[in-house]
Order: structure tokens, then sequence, then C-alpha cells
């Protein structure tokens, strides 16, 4: 017998909200396990001898350990057992890409569908967030050294997190008038509720860490600045926010946005909640959202829930090639958002009024794999054609604000822009200056910049601990 043998091949299905009530609300779509739901999914863990699982994770996570402890209905435990690499475990839960990191590796999944480690990850965060009983973290005693964090998004509150635990004082600068970065600005409500980012970020908090919002750093102080007045490090997790568009005609007509500006006036600026909240939108009853990832998802979900009528998607590669979780593909399907494939915007016409009227693309086939490994997409001659629209948003990724890189003395950056750092440790080419994340790897996922913290606090302790050996 094999040591599956008797595991169901199914994980615990998820319920989620209906469809036709969840399209006229930004309440949370997936509604998570019930206790007797988690342990039932958690027993079909082998607990494998070597958890490849765990390599997937980039923030490591005892994987094995939380799920055995669920089993055991021990949930505290579990969480705890989590939080030992990881700060934002509800947030990691629901966002993170398990499906191409630690489920990936999951051995059950060779046979059977793997062990549904994000749900239930979520799961036990959930059930302790809602007691309200989440424990200080063990800190070190202080040892009178300060870092600088630079942005509030995952990178930068791994980094605060594990430095606050061994003992520096940690100052946190954050550009907009809330933390969280992408988490608060980036992901709609329906999919990451901003009360549990609220609450991760206030147990994080906890360790003394110092939070400045509406800090822009590059216009109300430099990095050189932050190191002159007396930070002996600075790590800068600020992201890559710079809206990328395709440079085609009709771009500047009203009625055109950004992925990014959408997300933000909806999310951060609550515009779906106008005019309690002083941030409007202007979403029409026609829009078409451009690009494949999650954003894109993201953005034709939200315009469904700000009244749009149809909605379409159109993606320059087919269904295989989309970058978007399948999870939040589904979801979408499910709400009748329209894919539209193998096409791509050439024009977008407007009317005598400057505004959106019709969107002309052409059809695409896909021709040899290009650098990504994709299959790289080549137009098709004399195939244009229109839709009738009267929004268009444009979700095909993001570059490097320049504010920062720029202002900053002594700091390389690569031909796009986004600074040079370790993979391994964070280091940039300044000395006392660390950077992860997207400014540095470009639009990537939470737990990849959340990794990316980790490996730069343990580097700036190190660099600092050899500063204080040195007597400087």
């Amino acid at each position: 017998m094999t040591k599956d043998s008797g595991i169901p091949a199914a994980r615990e299905p998820m319920s989620k909200q209906d469809t036709k009530l969840r399209v006229k609300n930004f309440d949370e779509v997936a509604l998570g396990y019930s206790a007797h739901q988690a342990i039932k999914e958690a027993s079909r863990c082998l607990q494998c001898e070597e958890p490849f699982c765990i390599s997937g994770c980039p923030v490591n996570v005892d994987i094995p350990g939380f799920i055995e402890l669920i089993t055991e209905g021990d949930f505290e435990k579990a969480f705890y057992k989590i939080r030992e690499t990881n700060g934002l475990p509800a947030i990691c839960g629901r966002v993170c890409p398990q499906e191409s990191q630690c489920e990936k590796l999951c051995v059950l999944g060779k046979r059977k569908e793997p062990v549904a480690i994000g749900r239930l990850e979520r799961f036990v965060a959930d059930y302790v967030l809602k007691k309200g009983t989440i424990k200080a973290d063990d800190v070190a005693e202080s040892n009178g050294q300060k870092v600088a964090i630079v942005g509030s998004g995952p990178a930068g509150l791994t980094t605060a997190w594990d430095l606050a635990k061994m003992g520096y004082k940690v100052t946190i600068f954050e550009g907009f008038h809330k933390p969280g970065g992408v988490l608060v600005y980036g992901i709609p409500e329906f999919r990451l509720p901003k009360a549990i980012v609220q609450q991760e970020i206030d147990s994080i908090s906890r360790l003394g860490i110092q939070m400045k919002t509406n800090m822009v750093i590059g216009k109300v102080n430099t990095v050189d600045e932050l190191l002159q007045n007396g930070f002996n490090a600075v790590f800068i997790g600020s992201g890559a926010g710079l809206p990328r568009f395709m440079h085609i005609p009709g771009e500047n007509l009203n009625g055109v946005y950004s992925a990014n500006e959408y997300l933000t006036r909806t999310n951060l600026m609550k515009a779906y909640l106008f005019p309690e909240y002083d941030t409007p939108i202007k979403s029409g009853p026609r829009v078409a959202v451009i690009g494949g990832g999650n954003v894109a998802m993201d953005s034709a979900r939200t315009a469904l829930r700000l009244g749009a009528e149809k909605v379409f998607n159109i993606y320059r590669r087919s269904r295989t090639e989309m970058p978007a979780r399948v999870e939040e593909i589904e979801n979408a399907q499910e709400e009748g958002i329209e894919f539209i494939f193998l096409s791509t915007p050439v024009r977008i016409i407007g009317d005598e009024e400057g505004w959106v009227k019709t969107i002309e693309c052409v059809q695409m086939e896909l021709g040899k794999p290009d650098r990504s490994g994709r299959r790289r997409p080549l137009p098709l001659l004399r195939s244009e054609y229109t839709i009738e629209v009267d929004t268009v948003i444009v979700a095909i990724g993001t570059d490097v604000n320049p504010i920062i890189p720029s202002t900053t003395t002594g700091l390389n950056r690569n031909q796009r822009g986004y600074i040079i750092a370790s993979e391994a440790t964070g280091q940039t080419s300044k000395q006392g200056v660390f950077a992860g994340g997207d400014i540095v790897t470009g639009s990537a996922t939470v737990i990849s910049a959340m990794g990316a913290g980790r490996k730069a606090a343990l580097a700036i302790h190190k660099y600092l601990s050899d500063q204080r050996r040195k007597g400087r």
C-alpha cells in the first residue's frame, strides 16, 4: 500500500459567496474553512520525512509542523508555528500563489490534489485574529541602533518585524496616509479585507516600531539624509508603483485608467463608497481591461462591482499562458467577465468630447517562446476589429518610481531603473543601504517580497553587528 492510500484524492472545498450576490458588494468572496473542514484537510498531509513544501516557501514556514498541530486541534499553537517565520499569515493565506510555490512541491500532489496549505494557513490566522489573543513576540534587549524602512508593504513590514525582534529601533516611512503598501492600495477588499491587513500590521507594530505616514522619501527626506540624521542603516522596500502603458493612440482619452490608479482610488480611497468617501471614480457600463495577471483580474472584478454591465478582459496570449492565479481566473469567469484571448489593442477611439468610444484590437497567434518561457504573441495581418467600450483599464505591469533611486547618491540601478541589490542579502552598492521586493525584482508576489525582507533583515543585523565590533 502507498503512503497516501486512504487519503481523499480531492482537497476539502472552501465555500464562497454566491456569484449573483458577490458582484454587487465588496465583501470577501472566499469564506474560509470551519474547524471541522480544517482538521479534515490537514489530515490529508503525509507528514513527509523530507518536506519539499518548505523549500517552496520564500519565508520557510514549517508547513508540516503547523498542519500537524491543526490535526490535533491546537489551532493557536499552529498559528505561532507559522509566526516563527511569517508575520503576515492571514494575508499570505489569502493572496500567496501557493499553487506555484509550496503546494506545487507537495508530495501528495504527485498522485492527488496537493494539501490546501494556503487555506489552512488562513484558517489558523483567522482563528487567532478573531479571538484577539495574539501574544507579543519575544524581543531582544535594545542595542541602541536605528534602522529606517522605506515603504510599508510586505517587504518593509517583514524587514521591520525581524529587526525589531533583534533589538533594533525601527522607523517605517510610508508615502501614503495608511500603511500596508500594495496590500491596501492594490488588492481589492473582496480578495483581502483591509481590516485583516490592519490587524496584522497592528500585531507587528506592537514591537515598538514607529510608523510615519505621508512621508515620501526622496521628497521630505532623502535616503542620504536619513543616514546623516541618526539612522545606522536603511532598507528600501518602496515597491514598483509607476504605471506602465501600451503607447498606442488614444491612451490620453477620458475614461482610460492605469490599473494602479483605478485600484488605488477604489481600495485605498474607498471610491466605491462615494460620496461617503471623498474620492469618486467614473466607470462606465462597458469596460475593457488589458492584461492577464492578478491585477487585471482584480481590475475586471472591481469594475463589475462598480456597476459595469459588461467587462471584457483582453489578453494577447491564450488562457494557458495567463500569469494570474487559477483561482482568480475562475472567480472572474464565474462572475461573468468575458475573456478575449489572443488579441491586443492597437488604438483607442474617442468621441467628439474626448471620451472613450471604442477600442480597436488585432488578433494574435503564438510563436516561439520568449525570455519568459511563454510563446511570443505575433499579430495576424488584416485581423483588426473593434469593441464598443467607454472605459479602458491598462493592467500590463508597473515600473519603478524614480524618486528614491534618483535622489540617492551611489545607488546603482539597472537599465529599467530598478535598484541593483544582492538576491541573498539585499545589499546595494551604497554602504548601509539595502533593498528588496518589487523595487529590485519588478512586480512579483507578496510572499517573495517578504522573503527578500527576511534576507535583508539578517544581512542588516550582520552589517550593523560588524560595525559595532569595529567601534563605528
